[in-house]
């Protein structure tokens, strides 16, 4: 009991520190988020066209018998999928364009190695 009592007055100053750590990274957590309003600003009829298009698509598909087995392959093929198209085909991630990405993998090992110096 008394080692109990000995180990909680040595952690008494420590917990004040604890505590303010807490604080600031509070504050500090709420206050970061402001700073988001500086990136990318998107124009709010920049996929207003994009939208419509494919609205306009499923209403015709809603109005129109299930479609056959060629026509899905065909309209799937066209792009990624059949519902998307080729929509933001070029801000995707696949393999044709992420062969210079490195992987999970390599990324820890590269911090390990800046860390350790080796």
């Amino acid at each position: 009991m008394k080692i109990i009592a000995s180990v909680l007055s040595i952690l008494h100053p420590v917990r004040f520190l604890v505590v303010a750590f807490t604080c600031a990274l509070l504050f500090l957590s709420s206050a970061f988020p402001a700073f988001a309003i500086d990136s990318y600003q998107s124009d709010p009829t920049e996929a207003t066209t994009q939208l419509l298009e494919t609205q306009r698509e499923t209403d015709e598909v809603a109005k129109s018998p299930p479609p056959g087995l060629k026509e899905v392959q065909k309209k799937s093929n066209e792009g990624l999928n059949e519902v998307q198209g080729a929509a933001d085909i070029d801000k995707q991630k696949r393999p044709s364009n992420s062969q210079s990405s490195t992987s999970v993998e390599e990324n820890v090992k590269n911090f390990l190695e800046k860390v350790t110096g080796k």
